[in-house]
């Protein structure tokens, strides 16, 4: 088979479509086949050599894809070979074939194109983990989600507004500002204009954003506490804006808030089983019902991946960028 290669890290041009050896699914494991996989952010530290894949995870980078069942291991009940899926990777989507836990296997959900679905398991499982297991988002809060043109933004403001929650977004264009409002966001801020503390406070009559979703990290971490409600729950899940930074306790005893930072990646597979599982049940009936649905900037060849790192890194784009596979 081919996959995409980093013989050295570097910028783009780093990734090669090479020819590797095919993959055999293990015990408890399933072989796909796969038809498109979409890039992260996580991808794009890998190919800089910032972000190795964890121990026993396939070398070539990609946390999702979408394809079909092309071999069962030994111990996987409840699938079929030619079964249609998605699944969630620790790596490996950037291929014509890749291994999964059977754990971390959905099926493509009713309405939704195979190649579309590569855009669902990784931003699903990171919102629905993030702001409702972790963070138990409620039908009347308000979510700040920072990013909300990314993939994970657009699910997090269509998941959260079909639960009923209230939904403040910032982005850096008016444009992608415009595409939140059409997915149902409530609180529009231009991140580059305006300063989102200030503008949750007044848009809540003082009361703050009971939970937020940040990809910054240090760089926003003092302004996201100020912007905590009461009980309020910030979740960290990127370091785009640094990884250290001081850290107010005694604003968060006054509003009796909490601090979470978790990755998904290096999760064992037992974690990763109960999220997905969490997902199918929660997430996929709305994906049926067309309450929620992938939003997908374009899909490129596989082996035009470094043009899709471009794009990504340029942050022009709304939602996710795919990759089709030959």
């Amino acid at each position: 088979m081919h996959a995409i290669t980093i013989p050295e890290p570097g910028g783009p041009e780093a990734l090669v479509w090479d020819e590797v050896p095919d993959p055999v699914a293990g015990e408890g494991e399933v072989l796909v086949e796969v038809v498109a996989s979409a890039v992260n952010r996580a991808d794009v530290l890998q190919r800089q050599g910032f972000y190795n894949p964890p121990p026993g995870a396939s070398p070539y980078p990609g946390l999702e894809c979408s394809g079909r069942i092309a071999a069962i291991g030994p111990g996987v009940s409840g699938w079929t070979v030619g079964d249609e899926v998605c699944a969630l990777l620790a790596g490996g989507g950037y291929a014509q074939k890749v291994v999964v836990p059977a754990g971390q296997l959905l099926p493509v959900p009713e309405g939704v194109d195979l190649v579309q679905a590569a855009a669902l398991p990784e931003v699903a499982c990171t919102v629905w983990s993030n702001v409702f297991m972790i963070s138990h988002l409620r039908p009347g809060e308000t979510l700040l989600m920072h990013g909300g043109s990314s993939g994970i933004g657009t699910m997090a403001i269509q998941l959260a507004k079909a639960v009923g929650a209230k939904v403040a977004v910032t982005a850096g264009t008016k444009e992608k500002l415009e595409r939140c409002a059409e997915l149902g966001a409530d609180i529009l801020i231009n991140y580059r204009e305006q300063d989102f503390v200030a503008e949750v406070e007044e848009a809540t009559g003082g009361a703050g954003a009971d939970v937020i979703l940040d990809n910054m990290g240090a760089k926003y971490l003092d302004r996201n506490v100020r912007t905590l409600a009461i009980n309020g729950r910030l979740a960290i899940i990127g370091l785009q804006g640094g990884a250290k930074g001081e850290l107010n306790i005694g604003a968060l005893l006054h509003k009796r808030a909490a601090v979470t930072a978790t990755s998904l990646r290096a999760r064992p597979v037992e974690e990763k089983t109960a999220i997905v599982a969490a997902v199918r049940e929660h997430v996929w009936p709305l994906l049926a019902a067309g309450r929620v649905r992938p939003v997908v900037d374009r899909e490129l060849p596989m082996a035009q991946a470094a043009e899709a790192h471009r794009v990504v890194e340029e942050s022009g784009h709304i939602g996710k960028v795919l990759l089709v596979a030959p």
